[in-house]
């Protein structure tokens, strides 16, 4: 683990073991467990009545939006409450009684914290005021609010190019923080905004959009309810997002199936217990997954066209397996597609995907009788060399299916955190859209710059290349989500300024720039109040819904400030008056903030309003069949390319997988109940034969290695775990394995780094 120069601090705490206890995998996900769980870990942060009254406003109209994932919330509402395990698990994070405050600081330096572990560093608590750490320091201080804001200004003034500055933003900011933060950087001249989707969902958002015309999934909620056919692919919906077991048990309930398509068989998709149901409770619950397709690692794409391969043969036979009509009507490429199709080896792609043959038939048979077809996906599919060609070839099987625009199908990316999708809409984007650049102009009358900005990875770049000097994250532990661990901190430690506007302590508060500035923020249960009256926020789901969110706590501490304060508060010290903007008024007056987004955002105008109650739906062109966007006018078919390895004999495929306690990088506990793990997050997952091939026996210690373009990188000391997963892929848990992604090893067109295949070798340690 790699020092660094000017502070002694740690990248990953201590690699010892915690005490590992192993069972077997579970056969089912939810139930009396997870609600037990669930109360396990609000109670103990956050008090039984405290914990009970806010989980009841927690996803309820007028309440506020969980601070976990992106799922939609039904229309009707739970009255028993309408969140999950994980969702619980959020909150409990957020909304803690303990306290990071300058005491804390004055006892423990960063180069102590940075030697905790993340579960460690999380559970300290919630920041309670503006610290400040001087260049040379290992200690944070306290600092007011406008002399904070006079060091970021002091800084960005030193700058002898706006592009020097990075504007980093996590996906739980809200839409009116969003569009200030954007506001701001553009206003000072930069289009540098690199945002969490860069490292998850940007495949999806280059695949959707040159298919499509729209970067958006194109499902509703109640369309579950309607479909024949839902393909679950790259996805864990029972640790990552559980409220969707219900739309899938629903799917079930009307008659529809259900086909995971995974490397690793998980223990959502295969039976539900609904908590909220005596059967879920008290029963066995309800089988989901009809099919389980076990494709190894990155070759969605070899078992997708073999997938359309076979329908193509069928369809030669009888034209009513393709929808023909609507192919004619509304796309383009079709003639192409299938004739590269035609050109493939069954023998091939049925050895590269590794699924038994029989299964594969199977649901060929399924989707040949069904027209209502969705396709769900996560991270398993997007972060690839080839994520953007993953996305387009499940584009590809719903346009010949016809899938699209109709209730019961389409697309459905499920988005991880609960506003990242938000952000984009709202104008979190390092690319030039010149029509929203005009309304910038036209609406608060200055010039956005019109030079692209960097991603994430380009961001990474420029700080380690000193290219850039400043670097302000709105939300998100950065060090620890990005690739390249090392690299990154590198990164940051050469910048002159860091500043992290944060509700927890993370590792990102350690491996910080010469300077370094924590701004404490409000949560999302917060009250957030100005001038006696509260304020609410809005945010956008993962279908495209945008309400409102009101906080139900009192804020922790009275030296915390809302998202949009702070970015107002910036912007003022920063322009001190000589700008068009007057940006101290439009942070703290969210009506008017939202109806100055209203002018600018399709699909916001008279939000105050709409955005009340229920929410509504944004625009979306592929609901209404209208490819007007793309270049002729059509949805395009794409012929994609296999993937390709070229893995050494003594080389592994390595996807990096969540445990079941975590949430992104925060680490709710040290178990992974659904696959049997507990107590330990630093475990390899391998399949038996692999095991014996190599010689490895249950619980050997092994170090992990990558070597790319001759950089070789390493992890330390994992424990070796039988597990069915395919014979040469192997899985573990990130950050730990975050070190191990190169940093120029990225997917075409989106840049997301490969998280989800990468090569290594192993060795014992």
């Amino acid at each position: 683990m790699t020092r660094f120069r000017h502070r002694n601090v740690k990248t990953q705490g201590s690699d010892e073991f915690t005490g590992i206890e192993l069972k077997s995998p579970a056969d089912h996900a939810a139930g009396f467990t997870a609600v037990k769980v669930a109360m396990s870990h609000v109670f103990k942060e956050m008090g039984v009545v405290r914990s009970l009254r806010t989980l009841s406003h927690m996803n309820q109209i007028d309440g506020f939006d969980c601070p976990g994932c992106a799922w939609p919330d039904p229309e009707k509402r739970s009255k028993l409450g309408e969140y999950c395990e994980n969702g619980a698990k959020a909150l409990a994070e957020e909304a803690t009684n303990k306290e990071v405050n300058a005491d804390f600081y004055a006892r423990h330096s960063i180069e102590e914290i940075s030697t905790w572990t993340d579960y460690k560093i999380g559970k300290s608590g919630r920041i309670t005021q503006p610290m400040l750490l001087k260049p040379g320091a290992i200690y944070y201080e306290p600092i007011s609010w406008e002399d904070a804001y006079d060091v970021i200004a002091d800084h960005l003034h030193e700058l002898e190019n706006p592009n020097e500055a990075i504007f980093y933003t996590s996906g739980r900011s809200s839409n009116e923080a969003a569009f200030l933060y954007g506001l701001f950087a553009r206003a000072l001249g930069t289009n540098n905004m690199p945002d969490c989707s860069n490292m998850c969902h940007e495949s999806s958002g280059v695949g959707l959009s040159e298919t499509l015309g729209i970067g958006k999934g194109s499902v509703k909620l109640d369309d579950f309810d309607k479909a024949e056919v839902v393909l679950v692919i790259g996805q864990n919906p029972g640790t990552n997002h559980p409220r969707m077991l219900s739309a899938l048990e629903k799917c079930k309930a009307n008659g529809g199936h259900v086909v995971s398509i995974n490397p690793l068989a998980e223990a959502g998709l295969a039976r539900f217990r609904n908590p909220q149901e005596i059967s879920g409770m008290l029963g066995s619950g309800h089988a989901l997954a009809d099919y389980h397709l076990q494709v190894r690692i990155n070759q969605d794409v070899a078992l997708l066209k073999l997938i359309q391969k076979k329908l193509a043969v069928l369809d030669a036979f009888k034209k009513e397996v393709f929808d023909h009509e609507f192919i004619e009507t509304y796309t383009e490429g079709y003639e192409a597609l299938v004739s590269h199709l035609d050109e493939q080896s069954e023998a091939q792609l049925l050895d590269l995907c590794g699924v038994d043959i029989e299964k594969i038939d199977e649901v060929v048979s399924l989707l040949a009788n069904s027209k209502k077809i969705i396709i769900c996906w996560a991270m398993g599919l997007t972060q690839h060399k080839n994520g953007v060609d993953n996305i387009k070839e499940c584009v590809n099987l719903l346009l010949l299916k016809g899938s699209l625009g109709k209730p019961g199908a389409g697309t459905c990316p499920v988005r991880g955190h609960s506003n990242v999708q938000g952000d984009r809409t709202v104008g979190i984007m390092h690319y030039v859209s010149r029509a929203f650049n005009d309304a910038i102009k036209e609406t608060f009358g200055f010039n956005p710059p019109e030079d692209q900005g960097v991603d994430v990875v380009n961001a990474i770049q420029a700080m380690y290349n000193k290219k850039a000097k400043v670097f302000v994250a709105l939300g998100g532990n950065f060090v620890s989500a990005a690739s390249d661990t090392e690299y990154t901190a590198q990164a940051l430690q050469n910048c002159d300024l860091t500043v992290q506007i944060s509700t927890k302590l993370n590792r990102s508060h350690c491996i910080v720039g010469k300077t370094a500035l924590i701004l404490p923020t409000l949560g999302r249960s917060e009250k957030d109040f100005v001038g006696g009256k509260q304020r609410h926020f809005t945010v956008e789901n993962s279908m495209g819904i945008v309400h409102q969110s009101k906080g139900f706590l009192h804020p922790i501490s009275e030296d915390i400030k809302s998202e949009p304060d702070i970015v107002g508060g910036i912007a003022a010290a920063y322009f001190k008056g000589n700008h068009p903007v007057d940006w101290k008024t439009l942070s703290t007056d969210y009506e008017l903030l939202r109806e100055k987004m209203g002018t600018v955002i399709r699909g916001f105008k008279d939000v105050n309003t709409k955005s009340k109650g229920l929410g509504y739906y944004l625009p979306n062109n592929v609901r209404d069949l209208d490819f007007s966007r793309l270049p002729n006018k059509r949805a395009k078919f794409t012929v994609t390319s296999l993937p390709i390895h070229d893995l050494k004999p003594d080389e592994f495929l390595l996807m990096s997988i969540r445990s079941h306690d975590q949430f992104n990088t925060t680490i709710y506990g040290l178990d992974d109940r659904y696959r049997g793990v507990h107590n330990e997050r630093r475990v390899l997952f391998m399949n038996e034969t692999d095991m014996n091939t190599y010689k490895f026996k249950k619980f050997d210690v092994v170090n992990l290695m990558s070597n790319y373009k001759g950089v070789e990188r390493k992890v330390f000391n994992f424990l070796v775990i039988p597990y069915n997963i395919p014979v040469g892929n192997l899985a573990a848990y990130y950050p730990e394995t975050n070190p191990l992604i190169p940093i120029d090893e990225f997917a075409d067109k989106s840049n997301t780094p490969i998280s989800k295949s990468v090569r290594v070798r192993v060795e014992y340690a």
